[in-house]
């Protein structure tokens, strides 16, 4: 699905242009390696940031179980760790556990580094979870 399908399936939310790290792939490696040791991680390219419209009652559910509501789609996985997914493939995160420096975006099992120009947008769950 492509960047403008994605935009008119959220309805009238606005896309917010996001940046990510220009670092290098070694240093960007060196440095999750170092922030977060032993967890696997996920480069990717052309992705997401989705904040899921909740209420209140939902949203303090979500804070109480650890996590934001955030979560990840991108297009394109340069480099995973774990082999668990292909360079090329397409990923969509679990909840967000701590977004750190607009770069790194950790769920409970992975980081996931966010390479390059991306986009956040207020979604329904509804919405995020019917893309793929």
């Amino acid at each position: 699905m492509d960047e403008i399908s994605i935009v008119d399936a959220m309805g009238s939310g606005q896309a917010v242009l996001m940046h990510g790290t220009d670092g290098s792939r070694d240093a960007v490696v060196t440095e999750v390696r170092a922030s977060f040791p032993g967890k696997p991680y996920c480069l990717v390219e052309d992705w997401w940031v989705f904040k899921a419209d909740l209420t209140s009652d939902e949203l303090l559910r979500v804070h109480s179980a650890g996590h934001l509501p955030l979560i990840l789609f991108a297009h394109r996985v340069v480099e995973d760790s774990q082999h668990r997914f292909h360079p090329g493939d397409w990923v969509r995160s679990s909840m967000c556990r701590a977004f750190s420096d607009g770069v790194f975006f950790e769920t409970r099992n992975t980081v996931y580094v966010l390479l390059g120009q991306g986009h956040g947008q207020t979604a329904s769950l509804k919405a995020i979870f019917s893309f793929f």
